[in-house]
């Protein structure tokens, strides 16, 4: 058995940005061999986001490239010129999978649509992700994250009901959605073996945003009734508050006279907090009082005194945090790359395990590799190609 799961799959990578990269960056690191294809001299624009060394921009050193693209072979094709299609079908037909994530009207332009594909490989799976799908209304609007999760529902329950909906953190829609197209990727390429025959799949980034979403559709399919955004004063427990040196999640699960014995204050054997409904009411006070107590601790010792008496509290971690987190680096999680620490496997398989076999390609790094050695061109055929700023 191979040590890779996805050992002898060729994957064909036309994507930039976020979503696509994370999709076959998923496959080539469990084994999948990724050509991912740039444009001559500009390359993918994640290339020109951050954070950098220093903070100083280079296309070679953006570290979410870095991460987003190891194990990877690169290439630059021109796939607006007549030749560079011509020579990107030659890659096609040596490929079992083609994932890009332009905008929809874009392959369908150069002449590139799945049907035409499929006639030069006929057992090509094709995934297309795009902000709204190929289909719809919506298909060519343009949008970023925070319209994408406005649009998706998820903003709107997000943050606090007396305050604007709010957006959570960094770019989860474009990791979702790159999940889903790998899955969903795999799942057409096993189906294809079996039918002997291509699958052609269509993702929408605001679709997985919307998938999160499955408990409020079905409320408001059910009841009629919209879910609001959680209220100013509600349950303390499951808040989250400040510590000494940062912040803790509690959270209480389990008879209230346990956790009174826990907490040691004795204002909180009060009747007035004995059920949900009295905490509730008297919510101010039985923060003040939480309080009183958490500014006076660190968030570790609350942390760690907490799961001792089996209470779910957390640490809101910060990226010194997680660098330091005992858990995560007995498990192995963290991986450099280039001079990067970066996330590791996003799950463990025993037998065909995750590995980081090299780091992200420089721009257009795999091109002989590619032209002379996969599609056995000949040194002058790709020389022109770029003398003529093909490649």
């Amino acid at each position: 058995m191979s040590d890779r799961a996805l050992s002898g799959v060729r994957v064909l990578d036309l994507t930039n940005y976020i979503a696509g990269p994370y999709c076959t960056k998923l496959l080539a690191d469990f084994g999948a061999e990724v050509i991912k294809v740039e444009r001559p001299r500009h390359g993918d624009g994640l290339r020109t986001l951050g954070p950098f060394p220093r903070d100083i921009p280079d296309p070679e050193k953006s570290g979410l490239f870095l991460y987003l693209n190891t194990n990877k072979r690169g290439i630059t094709l021109d796939l607006g010129s007549p030749r560079g299609r011509e020579v990107f079908m030659d890659l096609v037909r040596q490929c079992d999978i083609l994932v890009e994530s332009f905008e929809p009207r874009v392959m369908a332009g150069w002449g590139l649509d799945y049907e035409h594909l499929l006639r030069a490989n006929p057992k090509l799976v094709m995934t297309s992700i795009s902000n709204f799908g190929q289909t719809g209304p919506y298909r060519d609007y343009r949008a970023t994250e925070i319209v994408l999760y406005a649009l998706g529902g998820l903003m709107y329950i997000s943050g606090s009901y007396d305050r604007e909906p709010v957006k959570h953190g960094l770019t989860q829609g474009q990791y979702l959605a790159g999940t889903f197209a790998a899955v969903a990727t795999m799942a057409a390429l096993r189906g294809a073996r079996i039918a002997g025959s291509g699958s052609y799949i269509d993702v929408s980034i605001m679709e997985a945003v919307q998938s999160a979403m499955l408990g409020q559709t079905s409320y408001y399919s059910g009841m009629g009734a919209v879910e609001r955004r959680q209220g100013k004063i509600g349950s303390v427990l499951g808040e989250v508050m400040p510590a000494q040196d940062g912040y803790i999640v509690p959270m209480l699960i389990g008879p209230w006279d346990n956790f009174v014995t826990f907490m040691d204050i004795p204002e909180l054997g009060d009747p007035k907090f004995a059920t949900p409904a009295g905490r509730t009411t008297h919510a101010s006070e039985l923060k003040e009082l939480l309080l009183s107590n958490f500014r006076g601790r660190s968030k570790h010792e609350l942390f760690q005194a907490g799961q001792e008496w089996r209470y779910s509290f957390g640490i809101v971690q910060d990226s010194a945090d997680l660098a330091a987190c005992p858990h995560l680096n007995s498990r192995g999680y963290f991986i450099e790359a280039d001079s990067v620490r970066m996330p590791g496997a996003p799950f463990k398989m025993g037998e065909t395990p995750w590995s980081l076999r090299q780091p992200a390609p420089h721009l257009g790094e795999h091109n002989d590799e590619i032209f002379h050695g996969l599609l056995k061109m000949p040194v002058a055929d790709v020389q022109a190609l770029k003398d003529a700023r093909v490649l």
